[in-house]
């Protein structure tokens, strides 16, 4: 698949779940992987997609090996800290949302959650 395939794939993969429709959009995420297994935004999108299904404890490990294999994304490591304080792991997504501002300080979205943090 080239480059420019995979761009397309991966964009109907994550309209496919922006819109919900999860089983559709796990198969295009899974062509990315097949043709980029490094594809991080590929592993973030099917991460999510554990949680938006129930799997709530297999979409918290998959964002946080994502986090330890991409400690640089910060987009990645939000997720993780939302679904964090949505299942009451309040001390965690705390530690996450300040990660988050110590790397970008003006990161608007951490900005706005880490008033919530002790």
């Amino acid at each position: 698949m080239q480059t420019a395939d995979i761009a397309a794939t991966y964009q109907k993969g994550f309209d496919l779940r922006c819109e919900g429709r999860y089983g559709e959009a796990k198969l295009e995420l899974q062509k990315v992987l097949a043709a980029d297994p490094t594809h991080c935004d590929a592993q973030w999108q099917l991460a999510l997609i554990l949680g938006f299904e129930g799997d709530f404890d297999g979409s918290v490990a998959s964002l946080e090996m994502l986090c330890r294999r991409f400690p640089n994304n910060l987009s990645v490591r939000y997720d993780l800290a939302m679904t964090q304080m949505m299942l009451g792991m309040v001390d965690d997504a705390c530690a996450n949302f300040r990660a988050i501002l110590a790397q970008d300080p003006n990161h608007e979205h951490a900005r706005r959650q880490v008033v919530y943090c002790d």
